[in-house]
């Protein structure tokens, strides 16, 4: 990669927090990364503001009522294409202009503009952890097909990734994703009871989106966590393992077979997992904050509260049942976590609405696309009627 081939990204979902990050590694790499799509679900005024300052080839705005006002926004800007709604998104993810798809899209959202960028043989730099969560059988075979590549930009994956290059797929005994535990760690089923909206939106040591944040309070987020490496890396469901570690510099660590393990360490800052996607296989240079071990001579690790935080073992328990439990895992999930951030269902009632859809919703032990379609369907519409 030099600066007279700058790489295309598609960057699905600008707006968000990752999408927000995302842009400033661009800022920070001048003439490496060119950006040929920006899109955005509902957030109109800021897909505009970016659109006039990286001059994309496209705009998408999913929400199609907000289209005539970013179209209207961005006249002036003849080389930027402005389209609109879910197809769209599938359609600018395979442009051929576009060399890396990022996407950060929230939720299931994410899954088909995957599918439609896998089959054109991009390249993924993944933020959604959800795609693979839903169908990673299906979307890891698409990889394998057209020859794409799926590169993590979680940081725990992005840190399992590191420790891997370079090594033996055989060698690896196992891995080990860390977890802050939460702005809740510590806390008792009773005092989980009166949790509110704002204190669960206030992450430790993390800046993310609204959902990430609840999923991260719960635990959930490391259970998605859990399924999605299990794909990303080709896992037995026996390899992966999560250990609570509350200072978030330690990302996650591989354990190989002769008892040796490696770790990634770092800032908790997602520009740093972004940029290492982006520009693989090159390390590039910057000037982000550096961690001292001075500034945090205590590293501390402990097993998580799965009795407290019971996602966190209905993860393991989908990852387990296969077929489309994980998606139904998923679906249940989203729903549920709206709920609590509309303040119509408190924080103990999450992995109550999960667990509860995980046994009414059909299940199906080789689902095609279409059954996933079906099955979040579903259970969307199980978790409402449990959410009302």
């Amino acid at each position: 990669m030099t600066s007279s081939h700058p790489r295309s990204l598609a960057l699905l979902g600008s707006t968000g927090s990752i999408g927000t990050q995302t842009l400033d590694v661009v800022r920070a790499q001048p003439g490496r990364f060119r950006v040929a799509v920006l899109t955005a679900q509902r957030s109109a005024d800021l897909l505009v503001l970016q659109a006039r300052e990286f001059r994309p080839a496209v705009v998408v705005i999913g929400d199609e009522a907000q289209y005539a006002g970013v179209k209207a926004a961005l006249a002036n800007q003849p080389e930027t294409t402005v389209m609109a709604g879910a197809a769209a998104l599938a359609e600018v993810a395979a442009r051929p202009d576009v060399d890396v798809v990022l996407t950060a899209l929230v939720g299931y959202a994410g899954l088909l503009p995957t599918l439609a960028a896998l089959k054109a043989g991009k390249t993924i730099a993944l933020a959604n952890k959800e795609t693979l969560v839903v169908a990673g059988q299906l979307v890891t075979s698409l990889a394998r097909q057209h020859g794409a590549a799926i590169y993590p930009v979680d940081s725990e994956h992005s840190a399992i990734f590191q420790c891997l290059v370079g090594e033996q797929p055989e060698a690896v005994e196992k891995i080990i994703l860390t977890a802050s535990g939460g702005p809740f760690r510590g806390r008792s089923v009773q005092e989980l009871a009166q949790v509110t909206r704002a204190q669960a939106l206030k992450h430790p040591n993390w800046e993310m989106g609204a959902k990430i944040t609840i999923d991260s309070a719960s635990l959930m987020n490391k259970g998605l966590e859990v399924i999605e490496a299990k794909w990303l890396f080709g896992l037995t469901n026996e390899q992966i393992e999560v250990v609570v570690h509350p200072q978030s510099i330690i990302h996650s660590l591989v354990q190989f077979r002769d008892g040796s393990l490696k770790a990634q360490l770092g800032l908790p800052d997602m520009k740093l997992p972004i940029q290492y996607a982006l520009g693989y296989p090159e390390r590039l240079p910057n000037d982000f904050p550096r961690f001292s071990f001075l500034d945090y001579p205590t590293l501390t690790f402990e097993q998580p509260d799965g009795a407290t935080f019971r996602n966190l073992p209905l993860a393991f328990e989908a990852m387990r049942r296969g077929g489309n439990a994980p998606c139904v895992l998923n679906a249940a999930n989203e729903v549920a976590v709206a709920a609590f951030l509309r303040e119509q269902i408190g924080f103990l009632q999450l992995p109550e609405v999960v667990e509860s859809c995980l046994t009414r919703v059909s299940y199906l032990a080789e689902p095609s696309l279409d059954d996933y379609v079906q099955t979040d369907a579903e259970t969307r519409r199980v978790a409402a009627e449990l959410v009302k």
